[in-house]
């Protein structure tokens, strides 16, 4: 079969010819639709993640849509963080227990693009930040995780979504998502601007962390909660002990490693429906498996129109 195939840390995989997956206990084969490469998949193939390095030649994707039997599912695999191969290619294996059957009228391509991203943003907003309906959320980042967030919590009944962002691009993403204001995230006035526009604020949703973390924390109402998932702007964040204090601030950190299988299962499901029903999408490009290494370059330096999903 075919399929892309990193041989060296830090360098984007080549197609090539991979024998057939061996398939072990409790495990499914699976004809791929589509193949996301996701900021993890980048960060695992440098050598450099907390999961260490992985042993080479592998095949990258931690996630895919596939087909077992006709019928069209989610599922996660460990490529890069463990031994084992992952989606990008024409067949993979998963364990039976972790797919995620979708609904019939969902797109796979679309669904690949959301996948993990949108999970993150869904559970961050609803489970670890409670939203609740009526509610002003500030959503820093307008990246996979920020597009899905601003629809997810307009899906959830919110009365407001601020969101901020550096680049242009961004920022109109922003706009088509359903944001009710957009920031520009530079230096200059940032707090005040955050105040302006979501005053009294009831959560930050951050992928960022960071200078715009500190300055949109400072939008907060008294009690308000403030999500972290990543830390694309930084890995400290400026934030002062009297603002966490005056307004006793529930700052909390998100990751959907800690999600339990069924946890992940249902945020797949919920993500599924609205994608069906129109109500949820983000940017994505879909490219020929032929064409990854070109297509892994341009994502890993944000030169793509979104999310690249991988069609064998």
């Amino acid at each position: 079969m075919r399929a892309a195939v990193i041989d060296q840390l830090g360098q984007p995989p080549a197609v090539a010819d991979r024998d057939k997956p061996v398939v072990p206990a409790d495990h499914v084969v699976l004809d791929v639709l589509a193949a996301p490469i996701t900021p993890l998949d980048l960060l695992c193939a440098t050598g450099t993640s907390y999961f260490g390095s992985p042993s080479t030649p592998y095949v990258p994707g931690v996630q895919g849509i596939g087909t077992v039997d006709g019928r069209a599912v989610w599922f996660p695999t460990v490529a890069g963080m463990a031994a084992g191969d992952g989606s990008m290619a024409e067949k993979a294996v998963a364990r039976q227990e972790d797919l995620v059957f979708l609904p019939d009228d969902v797109s796979p391509v679309a669904m690949a693009a959301l996948g993990l991203s949108a999970v993150a943003a869904h559970m961050a907003l609803t489970w670890r930040g409670e939203l609740a309906p009526g509610e002003c959320v500030i959503v820093l980042g307008c990246g996979a995780v920020g597009q899905a967030a601003i629809q997810l919590a307009r899906a959830a009944g919110a009365g407001r979504v601020v969101a901020a962002a550096r680049s242009e691009q961004a920022r109109e993403r922003a706009k088509r998502a359903g944001a009710d204001a957009v920031i520009a995230l530079d230096a200059d006035g940032l707090a005040e601007r955050f105040r302006a526009a979501a005053p009294d604020a009831d959560l930050v949703l951050d992928p960022l962390f960071g200078p715009p973390a500190a300055a949109a924390a400072q939008a907060l109402r008294p009690g308000g909660r403030w999500v972290n998932l990543g830390s694309s702007a930084g890995e400290t964040c400026p934030i002062t002990s009297s603002v966490l204090r005056s307004r006793s601030l529930r700052l909390s950190g998100y990751t959907n490693n800690e999600l339990s299988p069924q946890q992940r299962a249902e945020a797949i499901s919920a993500v599924a429906h609205l994608a069906a029903q129109g109500a949820l999408t983000v940017d994505h490009e879909v490219v020929p498996l032929a064409d990854v290494a070109d297509a892994w370059r341009r994502q890993s330096e944000g030169a793509t129109r979104g999310r690249v999903v991988l069609v064998p």
